[in-house]
């Protein structure tokens, strides 16, 4: 009779172990793959609305639409400028350049929020002008999928992006809190960006946990843990991409940015990038707060 051939239990458990090692080996790099794929995507996003913003400029004599606080731009995120108080503001969010403003307005790393709700104090569905500030909410404050949502006027709407402030207030830099009457006429109108220098250097959207940031000094510490990230000046601050976000430049360009490497950037006229949270200004490794010490120093 001849003898059946068989695996013996030395046998499988040496191919089992062989099937592990190198799902333990595989597994780990096909998540970095992903992860890098996204991270591609987010860039090829923030090309696209580097087209969108550079045909708005151009339309508008180098302009962006301008308010004191800075927040205009996020009505350019949201694709529809709700100028006029008696607007539509259920108007199909692609009226830029025939841009769906809604596909691209999310990083793939940023798809989750927090469940939305309504707040009472806020007005609703009613339409809000374009040189107001948004209504806006807070999404997750996890470390890999921050978002927010402008919930009036309706419909909501949810973005993973962040424009720089100062692009959208007058003169590229800071302005004094409660302007006269006599000066609003020329606080609405902002500088031209095109008469601007440095334009690599000038952040103008990022990764951004809020619809808006940017830091009022040189100083602004970072935030102390990555649930602050949406409430202060550094909504960029965020590890969405591990340590570093993506940004579109003044001059349309798009590239990565070390965590760190934002008190580098060019946020307005009067931001100093040598200043005390870069090595040319003296920081110390453990001024950071923890969860930042090991990233790298710029």
């Amino acid at each position: 009779m001849r003898k059946k051939s068989a695996f013996t239990l030395i046998e499988l458990l040496v191919v089992i172990a062989i099937i592990t090692l190198l799902m333990a080996i595989l597994v780990p790099a096909l998540s970095r793959a992903r992860k890098q794929a996204r991270a591609t995507v987010c860039q090829a996003r923030l090309r696209q609305w580097g087209t969108v913003l550079a045909l708005y400029a151009q339309d508008n004599e180098g302009r962006f639409p301008c308010n004191v606080s800075g927040t205009a731009g996020a009505w350019l995120l949201r694709g529809t400028l709700l100028a006029v108080t008696n607007k539509d503001a259920n108007a199909p969010q692609d009226s830029f350049f025939h841009f769906r403003t809604k596909d691209i307005a999310c990083c793939p790393l940023a798809t989750k929020c927090s469940p939305f709700y309504q707040n009472a104090s806020m007005p609703g569905s009613s339409p809000v002008m374009f040189n107001l500030p948004p209504a806006f909410l807070p999404g997750t404050t996890g470390p890999r999928y921050p978002a927010w949502v402008i919930f009036a006027p309706a419909p909501w709407f949810v973005g993973s992006y962040g424009t720089n402030r100062f692009l959208f207030q007058p003169g590229f830099s800071t302005v004094p809190s409660g302007p006269s009457s006599g000066e609003r006429e020329f606080l609405r109108r902002a500088l031209d960006i095109f008469s601007l220098g440095s334009k690599a250097n000038i952040p103008v959207v990022l990764d951004s946990a809020a619809p808006s940031g940017g830091p009022l000094s040189a100083s602004d510490a970072p935030p102390s843990n990555l649930s602050l990230s949406n409430t202060g000046p550094w909504p960029f601050c965020v590890t969405r991409h591990d340590d570093f976000v993506n940004g579109l430049f003044l001059d349309w360009s798009v590239r990565k940015i070390g965590l760190k490497e934002l008190w580098k950037l060019k946020w307005s006229q009067d931001f100093n990038t040598n200043g005390p949270w870069t090595q040319a200004g003296g920081v110390k490794p453990d001024k950071w707060p923890p969860w930042m010490r090991g990233l790298k120093d710029y």
